[in-house]
């Protein structure tokens, strides 16, 4: 038990002190990390597991989309990219089919890959990008 708040207290501590960008990082980990979860849950038929999950990662997704920065034209490709997979979060939810929820699996790994060398990229410039 102490162990288990003393690891609670490590992980607010990590968020309270991240930067925007290690903030978005921390979050694709969260949704893949849901998104695995979610998976387990549908081949092991525990459907509220899944759904749970599902929710979650559908959360941070939503996040997502609600933070981008409209100024920018990408933020529309980002846009239209977030609502596909949270289409597909819905579906996966709807059939419990962990096929789609490999497939959103597969584009928030390319994401969070790409999110940690735009971080890569930018640490030598001395600045943190922002949130996406």
């Amino acid at each position: 038990m102490v162990n288990n708040r003393a690891y609670a207290a490590y992980q607010n501590s990590k968020v309270l002190t991240a930067s925007p960008a290690e903030l978005t990082l921390m979050l694709y980990d969260g949704a893949i990390k849901f998104t695995n979860i979610a998976i387990e849950g549908c081949k092991e038929s525990d459907i509220q597991k899944a759904h749970t999950n599902i929710q979650k990662c559908e959360r941070i997704i939503v996040e997502f989309d609600t933070t981008l920065d409209d100024r920018y034209p990408v933020s529309q490709d980002f846009h239209n990219v977030y609502r596909y997979l949270l289409t597909r979060l819905h579906e996966a939810n709807v059939k419990k089919d962990p096929e789609i929820l490999e497939e959103v699996l597969k584009h928030l790994r390319t994401m969070r890959e790409t999110w940690r060398e735009v971080m890569r990229l930018n640490s030598g410039a001395g600045s943190n990008p922002q949130v996406s």
